[in-house]
């Protein structure tokens, strides 16, 4: 199944996101920035992309992940955990970054900073309801599951 989204250059430095492999699931989104940019441990910085997309369905999103030798070789996630482009915005393509390490980490013009994801999402329709029907599990959370 092809998509096709629309990608626009708001910078002449952008670089349009594009997938490592053909089995790469999320196209990488690069850093546009003119200069390096540290992130200091327990901080956020929210890095441009230069880029705004049109998805060509409004039953899909697209979904911003950190990427994982970021992640576990520096400590370097997205602030929100992930990041959600809804079909109908235009704007520019920001990543929001934190630093969850204890070592700074300098972020380079043209870095590879996030991968995006395009998905389809349920255009859910919600209704106020006086009751829920019950289940085994019932109001259970956080662990009530057990731990394995």
């Amino acid at each position: 199944m092809k998509t096709i989204v629309k990608v626009k250059k708001l910078n002449d430095h952008a670089v349009v996101p594009q997938r490592a492999t053909e089995g790469s699931a999320g196209a990488d989104l690069y850093a546009c920035i003119d200069s390096p940019v540290t992130l200091e441990p327990g901080k956020l910085v929210k890095i441009p992309t230069g880029i705004a997309i049109e998805l060509s369905d409004s039953g899909m999103a697209a979904f911003l992940f950190a990427r994982s030798g970021l992640g576990v070789k520096h400590g370097i996630t997205l602030a929100n955990s992930v990041g959600v482009v809804d079909s109908d915005y235009r704007g520019e393509v920001c990543v929001g970054l934190c630093n969850v390490s204890d070592t700074p980490y300098t972020i380079q013009p043209g870095e590879r900073v996030a991968q995006m994801v395009i998905m389809p999402v349920a255009a859910a329709e919600f209704v106020e309801a006086a009751a829920l029907s019950s289940t085994e599990r019932g109001e259970g959370g956080f662990g009530s599951s057990g731990k394995l």
